[in-house]
């Protein structure tokens, strides 16, 4: 597609009148946006008669009325102190425990948070498909338990004494 004269000169006169770029387009046919407002940019077109408004109107749906504050003077009220019954003093709490979050397997995708364990629990392709869900260890993605598997030590291989021998020395024979 070539920029004959006369496409030149619709093109300025619909920029001035303020249509966009992707209006223009439409109206010249066989050119996209981005041709559109390149050459603009070559012709210089900067200004414009008026800015380019949306094709429909945004509809803002009128906000609900707020309820009118009730203008009745109230009685004060009369604050009775109210004696705190006598309780033993424990010595120490009694301990926590260890996870406070709901039962392993309740969260699902939607519900998964960003501190929550994210071990998943049965197969992904079932409905029943969760994730642990209980409170993550500091910066893991899975809870003590699941990062107990998850993160096992690495094991060290054993030499044993006759067999590794033999296995070396046949690596030279």
């Amino acid at each position: 597609m070539s920029w004959t004269d006369e496409r030149v000169s619709t093109l300025k006169k619909l920029w001035l009148d303020g249509l966009s770029a992707s209006q223009i387009a439409k109206q010249l046919g066989g050119v996209t946006r981005n041709a559109v407002i390149g050459k603009v940019h070559r012709l210089g077109l900067s200004g414009r008669a008026a800015p380019s408004q949306p094709a429909r109107p945004a509809f803002k749906a009128p906000r609900p009325a707020r309820p009118a504050a009730q203008a009745m003077p109230s009685a004060p009220r009369r604050v009775t102190p109210i004696e705190a019954p006598s309780m033993p003093v424990a010595s120490a709490p009694a301990p926590l425990p260890a996870f406070r979050h709901e039962e392993p397997g309740s969260a699902t995708v939607l519900t998964l948070g960003a501190h929550m364990c994210k071990w998943p629990i049965g197969d992904p392709s079932s409905e029943g498909f969760t994730f642990c869900g209980r409170r993550a260890s500091d910066g893991l993605p899975y809870c003590v338990e699941h990062a107990r598997v998850a993160y096992q030590p690495q094991q060290t291989k054993k030499k044993g004494g006759a067999t590794e021998l033999a296995r070396s020395l046949r690596r030279y024979i």
